[in-house]
């Protein structure tokens, strides 16, 4: 590996790797050498700052040893045991997640990552309950497997239909900016805008039969499309609708969790403990790949005398299980849950600042370091930046300003994600921030007068 130089690269890269979510004659993927703390370098040297923690995973920031470390000893010592082995790793794991996971969810079921960890939580909420029908969010995206794809609510979900797992049904996030249920009553209280939304998953609940539905799958957070952050209320009234009719709430915490909101798990902003909730990206902060559903006694209790009909080869993989404890284990020792919180409000300052002095900024929303800009090209109308699941010169624009200047960041349709590594200082976030503030100035130009 050492014989290829660095140029090199992105053309052997190109000429050989099948690219994910990309024409393929389209792709210009970075080539990257390097990495550390919040920063990562392409092989010409040049410095990037990370404003989306790689794939929003990247909770402690790159190359930190202590979990470089943690891998390198667990290779040495033993890089694999079979799924049915019970190992160090996976003893220890076990015993760190029921310390941080909320309510009573103290077993878990260890996965790849977080679609599977999504399939999975599924399965054993169909299972347990005798029940088929799933029902989930039109913003969510839970993976792109089959059947995560199929509870997926956005578009990326309809290219590979009618081929995916079927029993899914679809509701309305809670999305104050564009509430559907709101057009003509914006002003309406943050109480009645939940209730409304809340009245509106139980009248599908109705429609579909409530004997019929195993779980609410949801991500506590909506991540990718809009990082929609719901109103008091809302999840505390999820969960009592699920109790009422019998049903699981299944908490999807792939992006949320780990510290990213400025608590260990989105879900206890709100003191909603779901039955089964999934994890995955700053389980390990992506140093290797892993996943996992946290479930409730009694639900894994229902397998006592009853086979789960499923498994993974790398189920408890013994390198990934050591990265996360080291990873857990940083978190705690460097107190990155406590620091986002304290971070959350200088994000949120910055975010305003923006929304202040550019009328192509629609909307922001954060809650700890993970926050968004959503782009209008008229305030009044909300009309997007960019089309419903396309793009447009500006975003495109937008997006290539920020790389020529140094900052990699997520654009996903009209908005601009903003998710850092969670030991970002506030000087890295503004430095952040001065480059988007002049990015911006694209889009400003494409405002409707």
């Amino acid at each position: 590996m050492d014989e290829l130089r660095d140029d090199e690269i992105l053309a052997q890269c190109l000429e050989h790797s099948f690219w994910t979510w990309s024409a393929q004659g389209k792709v210009a993927p970075i080539p990257v050498t390097r990495a550390k703390g919040v920063y990562f370098w392409d092989a010409d040297g040049k410095r990037y700052l990370d404003f989306n923690s790689m794939t929003m995973c990247v909770n402690i920031g790159h190359g930190d040893e202590r979990v470089i470390n943690a891998i390198a000893e667990q290779a040495r010592q033993l890089p694999y045991a079979g799924p049915p082995m019970a190992t160090r790793p996976r003893a220890v794991l076990g015993k760190l997640l029921a310390e941080i996971t909320p309510g009573n969810l103290n077993k878990f079921l260890f996965t790849l990552g977080g679609a599977d960890a999504n399939e999975n939580a599924i399965k054993l909420a169909r299972a347990y309950t005798g029940r088929h029908k799933i029902l989930a969010r039109y913003r969510s995206y839970h993976g792109a497997t089959a059947g995560a794809m199929a509870a997926t609510g956005d578009p990326r979900r309809v290219a590979w239909e009618p081929n995916l797992m079927g029993g899914v049904v679809h509701f309305l996030d809670p999305y104050r900016y564009r509430s559907t249920l709101h057009r003509t009553t914006p002003e309406i209280s943050e109480a009645d805008f939940a209730q409304d939304y809340l009245n509106h998953l139980e009248e599908i609940i109705q429609y579909e039969g409530p004997q019929s539905i195993a779980a609410v799958l949801l991500e506590s957070v909506t991540g990718t499309n809009g990082v929609i952050v719901p109103p008091e209320g809302y999840l505390q009234g999820v969960r009592e609708v699920c109790d009422r009719y019998g049903i699981l709430l299944i908490a999807d915490e792939v992006m949320s969790g780990f510290g990213r909101t400025g608590k260990w798990f989105a879900v206890e902003h709100w003191n909603a403990v779901p039955d089964l909730m999934t994890m995955a990206k700053g389980l390990t902060s992506a140093y290797a790949p892993l996943g996992a559903v946290a479930m409730r006694p009694e639900i894994a209790e229902f397998f006592n005398e009853r086979t789960f009909q499923s498994g993974l080869t790398y189920n408890a993989h013994p390198i990934s299980l050591a990265a996360a404890i080291a990873n857990i284990q940083v978190m705690r020792e460097d107190r990155l849950v406590e620091w986002a919180a304290a971070m959350g409000p200088v994000l949120r300052r910055h975010l305003s600042d923006l929304g202040e002095q550019h009328p192509s900024v629609g909307d922001v929303r954060s809650i700890g370091l993970f926050g968004v800009i959503e782009l209008v090209r008229d305030r009044k109308t909300k009309e997007p930046m960019a089309p419903f699941n396309g793009s447009s010169p500006e975003m495109t624009n937008l997006r290539k300003y920020l790389l020529d200047h140094g900052v990699y960041a997520s654009t996903h349709w009209h908005t601009v994600l903003i998710i850092p590594p969670l030991i970002i200082n506030e000087e890295q976030l503004a430095e952040g921030f001065a480059i988007l503030d002049k990015a911006l100035e694209i889009t400003d130009a494409a405002v409707k007068n």
